[in-house]
């Protein structure tokens, strides 16, 4: 079995979560690329599509708040979304592609590629097709995809995706797949431990009031901060100019598994993957200030599950780190209600799954 994984330069949770799936294939002896959809494209519109979305999701997130607004409204309709129209372009150089690789599957971390795919499958090509969400939500258009299975992060989030339009018979809640290495390497770090460790995270493109946050922490809260801010250099260089000897910045990391295991709390936007790394190494967590849309949706599910408690501002946030920080029950609830809710096997069990269904 040659399995083919896509994913789309839209944001880091996609692409990690694919590359999660990729090695566990490949720690089970199974022959497994990972490929972004916009690289086999090859053309200025994937350049387009891109720039509008990161556009979108800049600053408070008003134009993506429309946007996903926009995607509720198509699916209530009924109609063809322009989305789908735009990713049926690259349908046939998405088939050269497999083609040429031979490869026996697909899974689609991202909804692009995955219609794209699925207008292949509407002309009759046998394609087996398994998408995978990473986000506790159902994203609008996905249901024009077709999907031969659909891995979601839980359980109770079944209803949700039938209601949207996805068959509940390829529904698969096994959970957001974070590979086994992710979370068993040893850490390498060697924090000081003369105080607690609090990591912030603002994502792969280090969206949001960053830096504000920072500062009030510093001022209000004795414990070192630990910031990773991914590939925004600019705020790199903005955090960096801030002298205090308990900050300490970082850019773009490819170690984050050892920060997380160091550190005594985590602040962390609440994008899907990285909060269920987090979940996954079972450290206790505070969300902060999610753009509007997607965010929100995962926000609320780690709120309404008691994984991790939620900041809709500056001022909330500084209340809500004291609080976890000083409160050891809460902590230890919360880890326990992380290790309940979200699944660790995710990636084994879908690597199982194939191997049982589709080999």
């Amino acid at each position: 079995m040659k399995v083919l994984v896509l994913s789309c330069s839209t944001g880091g949770g996609h692409n990690s979560c694919g590359k999660y799936i990729k090695e566990e294939f490949n720690l089970n002896n199974i022959e497994c690329d990972f490929v972004d959809y916009f690289s086999i494209l090859g053309n200025k519109l994937s350049k387009k599509i891109e720039k509008i979305y990161l556009k979108s999701t800049s600053g408070t997130g008003k134009i993506f708040k429309s946007v996903y607004k926009l995607g509720e409204t198509y699916n209530k309709v009924g109609f063809i979304s322009p989305v789908y129209e735009l990713n049926k372009l690259g349908k046939n150089k998405i088939l050269e592609f497999i083609n040429n690789n031979k490869y026996d599957l697909v899974i689609c971390t991202h909804l692009f590629p995955s219609m794209a795919i699925t207008a292949l499958k509407k002309d009759n090509h046998d394609i087996k097709l398994i998408n995978v969400a990473t986000d506790y939500t159902y994203i609008p258009f996905w249901n024009e995809t077709k999907p031969d299975y659909f891995v979601i992060p839980h359980e109770s989030l079944k209803s949700e995706f039938v209601y949207k339009g996805i068959d509940e018979n390829v529904l698969l809640p096994i959970g957001i797949p974070v590979s086994t290495t992710f979370q068993q390497k040893k850490s390498n770090l060697s924090l000081k431990k003369d105080k607690p460790n609090i990591l912030v995270t603002s994502g792969s493109m280090g969206f949001g009031n960053v830096k504000e946050i920072i500062k009030s922490i510093l001022d209000k809260i004795d414990a070192y901060v630990i910031v990773v801010c991914g590939s925004n250099t600019k705020l790199v260089s903005e955090l960096s100019n801030i002298k205090n000897k308990n900050l300490i910045v970082n850019g773009f990391i490819d170690n984050m598994s050892d920060y997380i295991k160091e550190c005594d709390i985590v602040l962390t936007k609440p994008g899907g993957l990285t909060s269920t790394e987090v979940a996954v190494l079972n450290k206790p967590m505070v969300h902060i200030m999610p753009i509007p849309g997607v965010e929100n949706y995962n926000a609320n599910f780690f709120k309404n599950n008691k994984l991790s408690l939620v900041s809709n501002n500056i001022e909330e946030i500084i209340e809500n780190t004291k609080k976890l920080l000083e409160d050891k029950k809460l902590q230890k609830d919360m880890i326990k209600n992380q290790s309940k809710i979200i699944n660790k096997n995710a990636s084994s069990d879908l690597v199982k799954f194939v191997l049982n269904e589709l080999k």
